[in-house]
């Protein structure tokens, strides 16, 4: 008896292995779809884009012509030119300033909402929604109507109630520092509610018997913001700012809709609506595309590697 016991042990850790590795098998298996439907949608745009950027392609090659290969050409080209690192450099300003005041008021609205009695909390959380849910050309037609210089409900407070002269008939888009505010107060207003709803959502999370100890403890509701519940918190925050980053800094209809309005092109581009000019050439665009996204995959990255370093502290 006492012989067969290993043997049995044995019989049951190779029963138990290839159990394992079917399990294994099946969690990959149910990953196969997704990962098709990505590398179809995602992988072979990419590659294409990639290929043209290396091409001389254009209007030409999009009716048969052969495209010629011209090898960095186009980057060598575009990074050269000191106005594509002007538009770089104001597209990274502008995503870092839009996602910082997008998260700043974004987590205010939740800590409201976590504070609040019931009605308020509704009553603001359909006003998020209907923020979130209208489509961004209905809300540009809007924004655009408050910042009229003409009819503009903006110009007309300003200088009726507040006794600003000036700004009758003030336009916004003209100068490039007003154009980016009103595109910041677009961008931040169709964006605070996704980081409101998600950082509400993690702020339900935190438990109550945790801030209850910590107030019988003698701590103020400051520390017990900043030492108990930020913490607690941090991963969704850390998710949001990202995702808030990304999206920042790829924003293209709300600066296209305003420049169509009569804004200065040259002086308000920011990289999405400089590539779109770039529609006749499809080389140069995609080369274009292709610096923007090693940019946005260095900025993730930067960011990524900041937040392994915490957890590991």
């Amino acid at each position: 008896m006492a012989a067969t016991a290993p043997a049995l042990q044995q019989d049951d850790v190779a029963v138990a292995f290839p159990r394992r590795r079917r399990r294994k098998l099946g969690v990959y298996g149910l990953l196969v779809p997704a990962a098709v439907l990505m590398g179809v949608a995602l992988g072979y745009p990419l590659v294409r884009q990639f290929v043209i950027s290396f091409q001389d392609y254009g209007l030409r090659q999009q009716f048969g012509q052969p495209a010629e290969w011209v090898g960095l050409k186009n980057y060598t080209d575009l990074l050269s030119d000191p106005y594509v690192w002007a538009v770089i450099g104001r597209s990274i300003a502008f995503c870092l300033v839009n996602a910082a005041v997008t998260m700043l008021i974004g987590v205010g609205f939740a800590v409201l909402m976590s504070r609040v009695s019931r009605a308020p909390r509704i009553t603001l959380q359909v006003a998020l929604l209907l923020a979130w849910g209208t489509p961004v050309l209905a809300s540009m037609t809007v924004w655009q109507w408050l910042f009229d210089s003409q009819y503009g409900v903006v110009n007309w407070v300003l200088s009726n109630v507040f006794g600003l002269e000036d700004m009758a008939g003030h336009s916004w888009i003209i100068e490039p520092l007003s154009f980016y505010f009103v595109a910041t107060v677009i961008v931040v207003w169709m964006s605070v509610p996704f980081v409101a709803f998600s950082v509400y959502a993690g702020l339900l999370q935190v438990p109550e018997e945790t801030m209850e100890a910590a107030q019988l403890d003698g701590a103020s509701a400051r520390q017990r913001f900043w030492n108990i519940t930020i913490p607690m918190v941090r991963p969704v925050l850390s998710i949001v700012l990202l995702l808030q980053v990304i999206w920042d800094f790829k924003v293209f209809t709300q600066i296209y809709v305003l420049q169509r309005a009569g804004a200065p092109t040259r002086d308000t581009n920011l990289l999405g609506t400089l590539i779109y000019s770039y529609a006749s050439k499809f080389s140069v665009a995609g080369a274009l595309a292709t610096i923007m996204l090693v940019i946005t995959l260095a900025l993730t990255g930067f960011y990524i590697r900041q937040m392994l370093k915490e957890d590991e502290l």
